[in-house]
């Protein structure tokens, strides 16, 4: 994941009232979501969730987060 000083960094251009350096900050908000949705729905796995626990913890289908991550998990290694 970022480093602290990128957060910190971050965090200054999310008020920003330059468009360039907030639009910026969005995506990097969006990929720092996107992050951690993989190490949490990993961790939930290694401990034995099912894709219908992790669904309801993230508020989506079952299949959606099936297919979201099953995928990866398998290519990775991670999913039988």
């Amino acid at each position: 994941m970022g480093s602290p000083g990128k957060t910190s960094a971050l965090a200054g251009e999310v008020t920003s009232k330059d468009p360039a350096t907030g639009l910026r900050a969005v995506v990097a908000l969006r990929g720092l979501l996107e992050e951690l949705e993989r190490l949490h729905v990993d961790h939930a796995r290694e401990q034995g969730w099912t894709w219908q626990q992790i669904a309801d913890a993230l508020r989506v289908s079952r299949q959606s987060a099936h297919e979201k991550h099953a995928p990866r998990r398998k290519a990775q290694g991670m999913e039988g």
